[in-house]
């Protein structure tokens, strides 16, 4: 069986791979010239599966609201007329309740702890080196508000099974010494052991190779602008290249999932939210983390990949617009130099922004859908480098008729 994969990106890959493993013939598609090119090109790094808490909860809405107006907040909102975006958002309110909240965190975490594994596993098989570190990821905080809402939520991860704890100040400078030169005031935190970190744009290209030694084909520099269907099946993929055909096709194109598949009369309530990183070259500092870090006072995550410290963070919702706001270039800059004075040199700060495709849930979307030969995998939100094994394992087996080794339950385009 020949599947047409939509999307190089790592949830793509991650798919084409195990589509491979199963035994089938994997065309994938991608605008750009390699793999990883987008949304896997500098994210966080963070492999965080013991902190996969939904965005919608009970105090979502007074955050967004004390947010309002402020360049500097976490999550901004650009004012604009957007119908997506209005649409998306009430469906988003709805989830901000104690009991969607954690509906919505099994979900995430039955991909995420999956995923984890199956990396560790792939890892292991093909010996892919991707600057990772299995250090665990440490949770800062910084005041007494923010250490009594990551102590609800590690007992919330606990209550699922997962290892997480709480640490003191002075655990978390033992568990990351970099933190003892810091200029925050750092009072407590949580730390998750099992959690990882790694440069997913240099995973995403080392497992496109593996595959075109499998015999996948990677058709790049091919934008996609529709798909033909005729029957309730879908017939090909149209390029600026030509026709594309296969037996199967899934959709692995992010936040640009909605566009193609609204002509075909199904509404994936996917949005682009805008995510900042910075990536600073280490070389000759002795400043830099090891153990990968989030701080919650910012909504920032770091991670050492190499000789790069990777800061990211931030949450913009702006439609499809890359653009980068300098205001949020500089706070992202100040808030990693202030954690880290000693981290590397602030002149070689190399600044990047990606979408990451949220769904109202903060849950993915591994389905089939109303054409018999059409699948999706997409909406992995911020979760996409931690839940993309998982996913392209689970959405592999859906095509081949098989029964993934996780329930899909709740992770359906039905849902909505």
């Amino acid at each position: 069986m020949h599947v047409v994969v939509m999307g190089a990106g790592v949830i793509g890959t991650t798919a084409a791979w195990y589509l491979l493993e199963n035994g089938h013939q994997v065309t994938v598609i991608d605008r750009q010239h390699a793999a990883g090119q987008e949304t896997s090109f500098a994210n966080g790094g963070q492999i965080s599966a013991c902190h996969a808490t939904p965005w919608a909860n009970e105090h979502t809405p007074a955050q967004i609201l004390k947010w309002l107006g402020r360049e500097e907040a976490p999550l901004l909102f650009r004012m604009r007329w957007d119908p997506q975006l209005f649409s998306w958002g009430l469906r988003f309110l709805r989830n901000c309740t104690d009991n969607r909240a954690r509906e919505n965190l099994e979900k995430a975490l039955r991909v995420a702890t999956y995923s984890r594994a199956c990396l560790k596993d792939l890892r292991s098989t093909l010996g892919l080196e991707y600057d990772h570190l299995e250090q665990g990821i440490l949770h800062v905080c910084r005041n007494e508000n923010e250490l009594a809402t990551v102590e609800k939520a590690t007992r919330q991860m606990q209550e699922f099974g997962l290892n997480r704890h709480m640490v003191s100040a002075e655990e978390c400078r033992e568990i990351e010494p970099a933190l003892r030169d810091s200029n925050a005031k750092i009072i407590g935190g949580s730390f998750t052991p099992d959690d990882e970190s790694g440069d997913a744009r240099k995973f995403t290209e080392l497992l496109a190779d593996r595959c075109r030694q499998r015999g996948a084909v990677f058709k790049l520099d091919t934008i996609i602008t529709g798909l033909k269907q005729e029957q309730g099946r879908i017939t090909a993929v149209v390029t600026d290249q030509g026709d594309i055909s296969g037996d199967r096709y899934l959709m692995c194109l992010g936040s640009y999932s909605p566009l193609l598949l609204k002509p075909l009369g199904i509404h994936l309530p996917v949005y682009p939210c805008k995510g900042y990183s910075i990536s600073i070259n280490t070389t000759g500092y002795n400043g830099a983390p090891q153990v990968a870090l989030i701080d919650d006072s910012v909504k920032m995550v770091y991670s050492r990949l190499g000789n790069r410290l990777r800061a990211a963070g931030t949450a913009e919702l702006d439609g499809y617009n890359l653009r980068m706001s300098e205001r949020r270039q500089k706070m992202i800059s100040d808030k990693a130099f202030e954690l880290f004075p000693n981290s590397g040199d602030r002149s070689t700060i190399e600044f990047w922004s990606g979408l990451r495709p949220v769904t109202p849930d903060s849950a993915p979307v591994i389905s089939d859908t109303k054409y018999d030969n059409l699948y999706l995998n997409t909406g992995h939100g911020t979760l996409g480098w931690t839940m993309s094994c998982g996913s392209g394992k689970a959405v592999a087996d859906l095509i081949d008729g098989r029964t993934p080794d996780i329930s899909l339950l709740g992770l359906g385009i039905d849902r909505f």
